[in-house]
């Protein structure tokens, strides 16, 4: 195998699949567009689901890309030799075009060629979906693995549990896919049948790459509808792959960290890997710095709040504090440590770049925050821990006291618990925060129950909507605004965008009626596709055009709005309906939030 570092893997891919007649696209925000069913990007397809549900793509049938992704799901498993928070996604896509006879083939080579990652065949294991009442058993990719050259025992049936992947979110597309694993343990390996992947001891198999074959289209009953057209969706985790061809135990090995390694090393005196505990807190703090250096330079203005995306990186800054004292990491290295991870992506990611100074006050404000917040609530926890014997629990109210009295976050009140053999009652936590404040956190996911992935009426009508504010804001407050966020549901829109202050409410109501007086007007909406010179010139305005490729759609609604977007829009505005703003709120310094509605005539 190669010795390979993340930018030359990254470049070997997309050159890969560039001769196989695919077009490069940039990664989208790590914030989903309009749609509120996540919190965060977490897989390349998911900004590409309306072009997987039949919408066409400006740059053809053929794309690939290396998206960033972050998964907070096993958030407490960090620290261990592969888990991350934030990951790159190398993916390539097929929307409509070809389909397994060609993905697997190509699949084989890149694994196998020596111009490429040159893995040994034996030394590859793939499984196939086993079938169920959905779908059928996947033979067929199960005999082009076997024409390629796997050998018929390293060929394995799992059942939608292990090979199904999708929807990214509550519906949409998602079908049967075939993985492709490295064999670590060759003896271990040869003791099973085709059925018995998953009764391996743990290490046998590591997977490395991933074909999804979408066929289905998951609806908000449950159901599997077969897709209008058949997709290819591939994922390919960078760190993972950097790891297993390199050789490497561990991601955290691989040279995107050296410098970051190195850093703290130099800020604590500590080396890397000395203990178990030294690792672990090493790990948690690259990964955690990593994960907010990205979120914190995303273009849709990400900063550490109480609520959604921003809750979560506030947990992952306050938690890599946490573990950085446990290596002596002094009061603003989390900065320092940053400006690594900015350096090593600079080219791949400018925006980091070009948000270097928020990050740093970010980091630097939310850190300062904290330790004032953890010297506290660690002197009262010790205070409580030391009242019990091993196996004690802290009961429910006890660790509500923590927060609501010394800001001291549930979680690590949990991880603090566990250190000392200590249980906590989260039951007890969660039902003390929510009769003190209505509802608990634990709820919050609540809030995302559909978006447009679905392609409803409602949501569309919203995003079309959406546009109108945009252009309706520029005219009433300023030209100088531009959105920073938008998040859509069945019921409202919300709509984040730069401003000093609220508007009065003279401003609302003229927003209302010029919004208002377009729709009423039932102008069509007009989708052309051109490129992003041509939009430029055109007056078309665009927030993340990083992520458009040379062909852009537009959107113009008469002379009123002009936006490049992806769509999905209504047809005229006549449909709309009423447009009513419920609510403004302020979200970061200089950041204001509109929450509006549509009422049916």
């Amino acid at each position: 195998m190669k010795v390979l570092t993340s930018e030359s893997l990254r470049k070997m891919y997309l050159d890969f699949f560039k001769s196989k007649g695919h077009a490069v696209i940039a990664s989208a925000s790590l914030i989903p567009e309009n749609d509120p069913t996540v919190l965060f990007t977490t897989a390349g397809m998911h900004p590409l689901v309306p072009y997987l549900l039949g919408e066409k793509h400006p740059a053809g049938k053929r794309l690939c890309d290396v998206q960033k992704c972050v998964r907070t799901g096993d958030i407490d498993e960090v620290g261990d030799s592969s888990h991350c928070t934030f990951f790159e996604m190398l993916g390539n896509w097929s929307l409509g075009d070809y389909f397994k006879n060609e993905m697997i083939p190509w699949s084989f080579e890149f694994l196998t060629s020596p111009d490429y990652l040159g893995i040994p065949v034996e030394d590859i294991a793939i499984t196939c979906f086993a079938g169920d009442g959905d779908c059928p058993r996947d033979t067929e990719s199960a005999e082009k693995w076997l024409e390629c050259g796997i050998l018929p025992e390293n060929i394995y049936f799992l059942p939608k549990s292990g090979n199904w992947w999708g929807p990214a979110g509550v519906t949409g597309p998602c079908g049967p896919d075939t993985e492709m694993h490295i064999i670590r343990n060759h003896e271990e390996a040869d003791k099973l049948n085709s059925e018995q992947f998953d009764e391996a001891p743990k290490g046998t198999f590591l997977e490395i790459w991933n074909d999804v074959f979408m066929q289905y289209n998951k609806n908000d009953q449950g159901a599997y509808e077969p897709l209008a057209q058949r997709n290819v969706d591939t994922g390919m985790g960078l760190e993972r792959t950097l790891c297993i061809i390199n050789g490497k135990d561990s991601v955290y090995e691989t040279d995107i960290y050296e410098k970051a390694i190195a850093k703290i090393e130099q800020l604590t005196g500590c080396k890397y890997g000395e203990n178990e505990q030294n690792t672990k807190a090493f790990r948690v703090v690259l990964d955690h710095v990593r994960t907010a250096t990205f979120m914190l330079g995303d273009a849709k203005g990400i900063v550490p709040s109480n609520t959604d995306q921003g809750y979560i990186l506030r947990r992952i800054i306050r938690r890599a504090v946490r573990f950085g004292r446990n290596i002596g990491l002094p009061q603003g290295a989390l900065n320092q440590v940053s400006k690594t991870i900015v350096e090593k992506y600079a080219d791949v990611y400018p925006e980091l770049v070009a948000n270097a100074a928020k990050i740093e006050e970010e980091l630097n404000k939310e850190e300062a925050k904290f330790l004032r917040t953890l010297a506290q609530g660690i002197k009262e926890f010790e205070k409580v821990a030391s009242a019990l014997a091993a196996g004690g629990v802290i009961d429910g109210v006890t660790a509500f006291h923590l927060y609501d009295t010394c800001g001291f976050p549930v979680e690590i009140t949990v991880e603090m618990a566990d250190e000392k053999g200590l249980k906590v009652d989260v039951d007890g936590y969660n039902k003390a925060f929510a009769e003190h404040q209505e509802k608990s956190r634990a709820g919050s996911e609540q809030k995302f129950a559909c978006g447009l992935a679905d392609h409803k009426e409602e949501t569309t009508n919203l995003h079309t909507a959406t546009h109108l504010l945009h252009a309706a804001l520029k005219k009433v407050c300023s030209e100088e605004i531009a959105q920073k966020g938008s998040n859509i549901t069945e019921e409202r829109l919300r709509f984040d965008f730069n401003f000093a202050r609220k508007l009065t409410p003279e401003e609302v109501k003229a927003v209302e009626d010029l919004v208002n007086g377009v729709i009423k007007q039932d102008l069509p909406v007009v989708m052309r596709e051109m490129t992003l010179d041509e939009a430029r010139e055109e007056g078309f305005t665009g927030l993340f055009e990083s992520k458009y490729g040379e062909i852009v759609k537009t959107y113009s609604i008469g002379e009123f709005s002009k936006e490049i977007c992806g769509g999905p829009h209504a047809e005229h505005t006549g449909l709309l309906g009423t447009f009513k703003i419920a609510k403004q709120e302020n979200v970061s310094a200089g950041v204001k939030r509109i929450k509006a509605v549509l009422v049916k005539n």
